[in-house]
């Protein structure tokens, strides 16, 4: 569960239509498996934002406190807000106060670099890449691994993590510092007295919202900006099919992930902060609901359960992938021709009666 709210009552947000995967996969050069990764209580033990209220000496538990109560609050008056990103604006509402005077995009990224990280972080990130690329060589097969982090968490403050290095993509929370006035076509923007602070929210990540980034990666519109991720894309073309997929997180806020990568061949894997006891059963209760494939600790080191199953379950795949190169082969591919031989000279009447003589 994201930053320390309520998860989300709302249902999959899945606009686009799921192509079962092809039964014969084209003869790929390169196969790309991906593992997608939440970000609090999954990469870092606690909230990434703990930095930033320290810094700026808020009060961490009575500012979730005040952001569990506003969506209630606000349906007094008749308005929706969202429970996963209204602590979005009620951070932006501590800046206007003056509780976090001047703070930009560039100190969420420095605050970033002083966020806890889970055991065994950021090392398991590219031995888990070298781990896959060598399971591709045993098998003759060109396999990359790519890391994702999709959170409902601040993207700048992930990108200050060392982390970040080893992530192919970073998706969460944008704030605009500097966001353009009315008729600012008409004025010169150079000369325009522009706020050093962020001012607005310039993107909003969900729990549900989460799923059209798996989109994104799953038709490679995140690689190549003339697919948009509405488009039709035939299942053999899609950059990563969702079997390809596994999808780490923390908890029930994660169910729309978890529900579109089991619908569609994906790993979904839970995990629990070792410590407590709740969301161990959490995850159970998870598991037993069959959302999940398995669940382990926050632990990524070596020895761990959880990187023990990731690497299994990255095994499976590329065990899959070369059983299916081998049946596309088979199919495709024509036997060459061959030289025919004479046919032996059929065996004389003397030389039958002989063998039929000596055979008795």
């Amino acid at each position: 569960m994201e930053c320390g709210r309520l998860p989300s009552a709302s249902p999959t947000f899945i606009p686009f239509p799921i192509a079962m995967q092809p039964k014969e996969p084209a003869l790929r050069g390169t196969h790309v498996v991906t593992c997608v990764w939440d970000f609090d209580k999954t990469l870092c033990p606690g909230y990434m934002q703990t930095p930033l209220f320290k810094a700026y000496g808020v009060d961490e538990e009575q500012f979730w406190k005040e952001t569990n109560q506003l969506p209630a609050l606000y349906a007094r008056k008749g308005i929706r807000t969202p429970k996963d990103s209204v602590y979005l604006n009620h951070l932006l509402s501590y800046v206007k106060a003056g509780l976090m005077k001047g703070l930009t995009n560039r100190r969420l990224r420095e605050l970033g670099a002083e966020i806890e990280l889970c055991p065994g972080l950021p090392e398991f990130f590219p031995a888990l890449k070298e781990h896959v690329r060598e399971l591709g060589r045993k098998h003759n097969l060109e396999v990359v691994l790519e890391h994702y982090v999709v959170s409902t968490g601040l993207a700048e403050m992930i990108r200050g993590t060392s982390l970040a290095a080893h992530c192919d993509g970073i998706y969460g929370c944008e704030f605009l510092e500097h966001p353009l006035p009315p008729h600012f076509t008409k004025q010169d923007e150079l000369a325009l007295d522009l706020p050093t602070e962020i001012t607005q929210v310039g993107a909003m990540v969900d729990n549900t919202i989460k799923t059209r980034f798996l989109f994104e990666i799953n038709k490679g519109s995140n690689k190549n900006a003339e697919i948009d991720v509405n488009a039709v894309v035939r299942p053999e073309d899609r950059r990563v099919p969702f079997e390809n997929m596994i999808y780490v997180a923390d908890g029930p806020s994660d169910v729309p992930v978890f529900s579109l990568l089991r619908k569609n061949g994906g790993k979904a894997f839970a995990v629990y902060v070792p410590e407590s006891e709740a969301e161990f059963a959490q995850n159970d209760a998870l598991l037993q609901a069959g959302r999940v494939h398995g669940y382990g600790p926050c632990d990524y080191s070596a020895a761990s359960f959880t990187p023990k199953w990731i690497r299994h379950a990255l095994a499976g795949m590329v065990e899959r992938l070369a059983q299916e190169r081998a049946r596309s082969l088979a199919a495709r591919v024509t036997r060459p021709p061959r030289h025919l031989h004479a046919d032996p000279a059929p065996a004389t009447d003397a030389g039958t009666a002989q063998g039929t003589l000596f055979g008795e």
